[in-house]
């Protein structure tokens, strides 16, 4: 085993069949399910969604954004397009959003993609059968990372419902240290700017941190660390985590009915 706990290929035995389990199943749902692929939300090449919905009309249907991993660095929506069917059965449309990736772009770059597929789904949503009214988020890892800077408090709000951050990043800093750091050259700037613990966040969104029981200990620690400070500013918060589960099978497990993962993604949409 690695010394490193940010190297998830180090604490994952199964990292790559796990990849791969997840990459065929999102090929599988982009074949099966009713989609439209590649919305853009901006002019650039990354600045795209992919749309997935539900069988039966198309009208005033909940809206669940996911965004997904990769250390900022890799993976794209194609390969997370899984997450869709948990999300389609459970009447939803989902949004599966992309982004440009470190180190080509900075920070503030994926950040600020992020917000504009947010503003994007708000404002285009009901054209394709959508609640505007109805917007839930996910990420996972460095997604819910990214996801975290959608719920930031404004002075209008953010009007996100609810959110599901699995496996998430919170505190910056120690990647410093980490394996990542001769990846994606995190500059004290960009740590001290978009660490969500050093953020004030709306108290009108339902939060859900969730982590796999199998995580490294900074994924288990950083989410407590998150839970405290969100309860402190007054959200409503709720704890999960997932029996047996590390940083990859939980994710994968967001798009495969019946388990705990998607099960939790399921509630947030229905509630």
């Amino acid at each position: 085993m690695g010394t490193d706990p940010f190297r998830i290929r180090d604490h994952v035995a199964d990292f790559d069949v796990i990849v791969s389990e997840i990459v065929q199943a999102s090929a599988k749902v982009r074949e099966s399910i009713p989609m439209i692929a590649d919305i853009a939300y901006g002019t650039g090449r990354n600045e795209t969604v992919d749309l997935f919905f539900p069988a039966g009309p198309r009208k005033g249907l909940p809206v669940h954004m996911f965004i997904h991993g990769g250390y900022w660095r890799m993976w794209s929506k194609r390969e997370y397009s899984c997450i869709a069917k948990t999300i389609t059965d459970a009447g939803g449309i989902a949004v599966i959003v992309d982004y440009s990736l470190m180190p080509h772009v900075r920070m503030k770059v994926l950040v600020d993609q992020v917000t504009r597929a947010k503003d994007w789904v708000f404002a285009h949503i009901a054209e394709h059968g959508g609640d505007p009214s109805s917007v839930t988020v996910s990420g996972h890892s460095a997604g819910a990372h990214l996801a975290s800077h959608l719920i930031h408090l404004d002075r209008s709000g953010t009007a996100i419902k609810g959110a599901l951050l699995l496996g998430g990043i919170y505190d910056l800093r120690p990647l410093k240290t980490s394996f990542l750091q001769a990846e994606i050259a995190l500059t004290d700037d960009e740590i001290e700017r978009f660490t969500p613990l050093g953020h004030l966040h709306d108290p009108g969104c339902r939060i859900v941190l969730a982590v796999g029981e199998d995580e490294t200990g900074p994924f288990h620690s950083q989410m407590e660390a998150f839970s405290n400070l969100l309860q402190e500013q007054g959200l409503p918060v709720f704890v999960e985590v997932i029996r047996g589960r590390n940083h990859m099978s939980s994710v994968r497990d967001l798009g495969i009915p019946g388990t705990d993962a998607s099960g939790i993604l399921s509630r947030l949409l229905k509630s």
